[in-house]
């Protein structure tokens, strides 16, 4: 078994990443049985294909390699590096071009979301960056991937072209591509605006007192929860009566998320009682949880070789683990690479 997931490297991580990505792959990680093999990479190839800052791309991915090594990947048990390092990605993009069709990427959601109005104005990179999603798994031989709602119809992609390249130019006997299959994570919390409860929590917010920072020391924390957007209203005994209620139902799942237990086992310990007494609590959980995660993170990150180290360590090893899928498929196409 494999599990291969790639992650943007996003620079100023909040919560919502570590709740709803980053801890996922830790359970992963710490999960897998002997012969379970977890292959993570930050995924900057994909950065590039909206507008950017090239500072602020390496930055990021410094960020991203930090983060996750201080959330609990660790480099000796799970392979962690960034694309770029490992050409084999762009490389098998290009072969698995000739077998993806326009109509299957026609067909890509996130690419009329992504584009907008502006579709005719988008970059290449971005309507094809799911054959590039597809070569991320396929490399590697992924037997599973770890997906959400929004990535569904890309991994169904990825098998498609495996698929139909298997088809066209392997022996029925002999196919070069695994055909992933989806790992549904346990349900991530949907974390969002400590101002606006119906807005995710972003690093693009404005204010930020919109997010908890992974950086945010116990102070901050503390100060941002009890300054949270809420209503006048207590907390009810069960979650089902916190609809119409954004804010005061994002708390609570923040709560829940931290602390493991369901919304409606949360309510049941704080029912009728007003936010005075709800968010000292949760401002509290949430310094428990992330201190040391903020401690290791900011020891990471300011040593830059020491991280630029790790995802090259990562990198040699994906390369070889790599070679024989690449290779296979130069082979199969008829292409002789010298």
């Amino acid at each position: 078994m494999r599990v291969v997931s790639g992650i943007q490297p996003t620079g100023n991580l909040h919560l919502g990443n570590y709740l709803g990505a980053i801890r996922n792959w830790v359970r992963m990680q710490d999960a897998a049985q002997q012969g379970t093999q977890c292959v993570f990479f930050i995924v900057d190839l994909h950065a590039i294909s909206m507008p950017h800052d090239p500072a602020e791309l390496r930055s990021g991915v410094r960020d991203m390699a930090a983060a996750l090594v201080a959330c609990g990947i660790d480099p000796e048990r799970s392979i962690l590096f960034n694309q770029a390092q490992v050409p084999a990605h762009a490389e098998l993009q290009w072969l698995l071009n000739g077998t993806a069709r326009m109509g299957w990427l026609n067909r890509m959601t996130q690419f009329k979301d992504k584009s907008g109005k502006n579709r005719e104005g988008a970059s290449v990179a971005l309507f094809t960056y799911p054959i590039l999603q597809a070569a991320d798994v396929l490399l590697y031989q992924a037997t599973h991937v770890p997906v959400g709602d929004d990535q569904k119809q890309h991994l169904e992609l990825a098998r498609d072209i495996a698929q139909k390249f298997n088809n066209d130019f392997c022996p029925e006997d002999a196919p070069i591509f695994t055909l992933p299959d989806p790992i549904m994570p346990p349900q991530a919390a949907r974390i969002m605006s400590l101002r606006d409860g119906s807005a995710k929590m972003s690093k693009s917010d404005p204010s930020d007192m919109s997010r908890i920072n992974l950086t945010d020391d116990a102070d901050t924390i503390m100060k941002k929860v009890k300054k949270a957007k809420t209503d006048p209203e207590p907390l009810p005994e069960t979650a089902k009566e916190l609809e119409g209620r954004a804010e005061a139902l994002n708390l609570v799942t923040i709560y829940s998320a931290l602390a493991g237990k369901s919304a409606d086992e949360v309510l049941k310990d704080f029912a009728g009682e007003g936010f005075g007494k709800f968010k000292p609590a949760l401002g509290e959980l949430m310094v428990e949880t992330l201190s040391p995660i903020s401690a290791r993170y900011v020891e990471l990150r300011e040593d830059d070789e020491a991280l630029d180290a790790i995802l090259a360590k990562g990198a040699l090893k994906a390369r070889s683990l790599a070679a024989p899928t690449l290779s296979a498929a130069y082979q199969a196409l008829g292409l002789s690479r010298g």
